[in-house]
C-alpha cells in the first residue's frame, strides 16, 4: 500500500530509509504482529465434574493465529500444581514422567509430578485412550487454513486434596509449540464453557473454566531466521537474490555443498541437538520464496510463486505462504495453491494466504544434492488499470511470510527495475518498434 503512496519515482536512498524504518517498528511491538494482531493460542481447563478423590477435567489448546501453525514434533504444555495434586488418569494425552507416587500402593496415579509435562497422542492411538479431540501428534492448522483442526483436547483426573470445590489453577504455564518462542499468561477465571446436547434443544456448562493466552514472539524463540525472499521479472534478465547472510552466514568452504547451520540459539550443551543440515549458499536460509512477474497481458498479469526446501533433513508438511501485495485487491487465481484472501483493518485487501492442496502438495520435501524440493504455482491477477504499474517494484511483494516467520526482503534499490526506468515510456517505445515493423511490412507487400 506504501507504493501507491510514494511519489512517481521516489529515490532508492528513500526507498531503502523507508524499509529500514518499517522494519524497525515491526521489531519494536515485539509480540505484536501488524498482519495478525489478534492471533494468539489459547489453553482453556474446564473442570467438568467432580469426583470422590478430585475432578474430572478437559484442557483443549486451541490455535488462533491466522497463519501460524503448530508443526512437527507438536506442543508440549507444561503447568506446575499449587496443592499437591496428582494425575490419576488421561485421555487424549499423556504425561512425559510418572514421577514418583510412592506414597500410593494400590491405585497408582498416572503421573505424580509437581510440574508434569504433557503431550498429545498419535492418530493411531487406540480408542480407549482417545478422547475427543485429541490425538493429532500436537500438530495444529493455522485458523485460516482449517479451522477443524486447529484445536486440540484432552480429559483428565486430577487427584486433589480440597473437598470443597475451591480448586486452584495451576500455575506457571509454559507452551511449547515446537520452539520456545510462547509466553504464556497466568490461568484466570472465565465465564464457564457451555455446550450444547440433544439436538442443540439443551445447554449445559461446566462447574468452572481458568484460561490462559499464549502469544509468540521472535525474540523469545531466539531462533535463527529460516526463510527469504528472490525476485525476478520477464522485463529485466538478471535476478535479484536473497540478501547475503539473511539466515547466517556460510561458513564452510566454498566448495562445499552441504552446510550446517543453527535452528535455535540455545546454550552449548544443547547446541548439538539444534543443527540442521542445509545446501550451502549466501543466504544460508532453509526455505526461499522466489517471485517472479512472468507476463503482462492486456488486461491480467501473472506471477510464479516457487517455494524451495533447502533442507537435507527435514520435510515442511502442511506449509502456507502469507503475502502482501495491493494487486490481491482485485480477483486472483491460483492455479497450483489453495488460497484465501485475509481481512484486515490495517492493510484492507493487501493479504492473501497460500497453502498446499490435499494429497498433492501439501509436503514440502527435503532437498538432495542432485534435486531440490520445491512447490510451485502460478497466480493470475486481474488488472486495476488505474494502479497497475510495472515501475517502481509495484508488481513485487511488500512482505512474504513462511509457516508465519517473516521472510528476509531485498531492498527496493536492488529490485528488478524497467529499462529506462519508466513504464509508459516502455511501451510506448514497443509500440512504436511494433507499429514500424508493420508499416513496413505493408510497404514490401504493396
Amino acid at each position: 500500500m506504501w507504493m501507491r503512496e510514494m511519489k512517481p519515482n521516489p529515490s532508492p536512498a528513500f526507498l531503502s530509509l523507508f524499509l529500514v524504518a518499517s522494519i524497525m517498528c515491526c521489531y519494536v511491538a515485539d509480540c505484536y504482529d501488524p498482519l495478525d494482531p489478534n492471533g494468539n493460542i489459547t489453553i482453556t481447563y474446564d473442570i467438568q465434574t467432580w469426583t470422590t478423590r478430585g475432578y474430572v477435567g478437559r484442557v483443549t489448546i486451541q490455535n488462533y493465529y491466522q497463519f501460524r501453525h503448530v508443526e512437527n514434533p507438536g506442543w508440549k504444555l507444561a503447568w506446575t500444581w499449587t496443592r499437591g495434586e496428582v494425575i490419576w488418569s488421561m485421555n487424549g494425552a499423556f504425561a512425559t514422567e510418572q514421577g514418583n507416587c510412592s506414597l500410593f500402593k494400590f491405585d497408582i496415579p498416572h503421573s505424580c509430578e509437581e510440574r508434569p509435562v504433557i503431550l498429545d497422542l498419535m492418530p493411531e492411538a487406540s480408542l480407549g485412550n482417545r478422547s475427543e479431540g485429541c490425538c493429532r501428534s500436537g500438530v495444529l492448522s493455522a485458523w485460516a487454513v482449517d479451522r477443524s483442526k486447529s484445536f486440540s483436547s484432552f480429559e483428565i483426573s486430577v487427584g486433589s486434596k480440597d473437598e470443597d470445590g475451591n480448586e486452584l489453577p495451576p500455575a506457571n504455564i509454559t507452551l511449547m509449540a515446537p520452539g520456545p518462542g510462547y509466553t504464556c499468561s497466568p490461568f484466570l477465571d472465565s465465564h464457564p464453557t457451555v455446550s450444547s446436547v440433544i439436538d442443540g434443544k439443551r445447554e449445559v456448562q461446566v462447574f468452572r473454566t481458568w484460561k490462559s493466552t499464549c502469544t509468540y514472539s521472535i525474540f523469545v524463540d531466539n531462533k535463527t531466521p529460516v526463510c527469504c525472499v528472490s525476485l525476478s521479472a520477464f522485463y529485466n534478465p538478471s535476478i535479484t537474490p536473497c540478501p547475503s547472510c539473511s539466515c547466517g552466514c556460510r561458513k564452510a568452504n566454498k566448495s562445499s555443498v552441504q552446510c550446517t547451520r543453527d535452528e535455535y540459539q540455545l546454550s552449548s550443551s544443547d547446541s548439538a541437538t539444534n543443527l540442521s543440515s542445509v545446501r550451502c549458499s549466501d543466504h544460508m536460509c532453509p526455505v526461499r520464496v522466489h517471485w517472479h512477474v512472468e507476463t503482462n497481458y492486456i488486461n491480467h498479469w501473472r506471477v510464479k510463486l516457487t517455494v524451495s526446501n533447502y533442507n537435507y533433513n527435514r520435510n515442511y508438511s502442511n506449509w502456507n505462504i502469507l503475502v502482501q501485495h495491493p494487486g490481491f485487491g482485485q480477483s486472483t487465481e491460483a492455479f497450483s495453491f489453495n488460497s484465501s484472501q485475509l481481512p484486515s483493518l490495517r492493510y484492507g485487501d493487501e493479504l492473501a494466504l497460500f497453502w498446499g492442496i490435499e494429497n498433492f502438495n501439501t509436503e514440502l520435501v527435503q532437498s538432495t544434492e542432485s534435486n531440490m524440493g520445491y512447490v510451485t504455482t502460478d497466480i493470475l491477477f486481474e488488472k486495476d488499470l488505474e494502479s497497475f504499474t510495472l515501475s517502481n517494484g509495484w508488481a513485487l511483494p511488500r512482505r512474504v511470510y513462511f509457516n508465519g516467520d517473516n521472510c528476509h526482503m531485498p531492498l527496493p534499490d536492488t529490485f528488478p527495475m524497467l529499462p529506462n526506468g519508466n513504464t509508459k515510456q516502455s511501451l510506448s517505445l514497443y509500440l512504436f518498434i511494433l507499429l514500424f515493423f508493420f508499416d513496413l511490412f505493408v510497404l514490401v507487400k504493396v
